[in-house]
């Protein structure tokens, strides 16, 4: 029961940050440590990803959704490696979250509840560094002035990548 809850969870995180409504469910291609790895048609063209939830999250907010990061493959729009994170709230207009991965820092901008990286390599250095890493902290700000930080576990990431490079067809 505890999968099919995660499972759903995460499917919706995927509709959410698509907003699109010509996509199909997401099917499962495997679970690695603390990553999931799925797949799913969107305008007829297919997309791997690989999502992962905090283990651990602080912040002094009283309420606050599901929390999400992702590394998402777009073969048919040329499109790898982007990685993007749902914070679970809104972010305060203006703000950047900061993703630190193996003592290195890096930036994204924000908006509404959604934050990515500025540029492809950025994008490559941050997924490199989530498949070769031992820790993953994400620290945001949120619309109210809530300060938060998020610590996913690596463990399987690698493996993940792999899974998500292979079903789309990523070198």
């Amino acid at each position: 029961m505890k999968f099919k809850c995660r499972e759903m969870l995460i499917s919706s995180a995927i509709f959410i940050l698509c907003g699109t409504a010509q996509a199909t469910e997401p099917k499962l291609i495997a679970e690695h440590g603390d990553w999931i790895a799925y797949t799913f048609m969107e305008n007829n063209n297919k997309v791997c990803y690989m999502v992962s939830q905090p283990k651990k999250t602080s912040g002094n907010y009283t309420k606050r959704g599901d929390v999400f990061a992702l590394v998402t493959h777009r073969p048919a729009e040329k499109s790898k490696n982007v990685f993007s994170y749902i914070a679970g709230y809104s972010y305060k207009t203006g703000s950047e979250a900061t993703v630190i991965v193996n003592n290195q820092n890096f930036r994204l901008f924000t908006q509404d509840d959604s934050a990515w990286a500025s540029d492809e390599a950025t994008d490559n250095k941050i997924t490199d560094a989530i498949k070769r890493g031992s820790s993953l902290v994400i620290k945001g700000l949120s619309a109210r002035g809530t300060e938060t930080v998020d610590t996913f576990g690596l463990s399987g990431s690698s493996s993940a990548y792999k899974a998500i490079s292979s079903e789309c067809g990523v070198k």
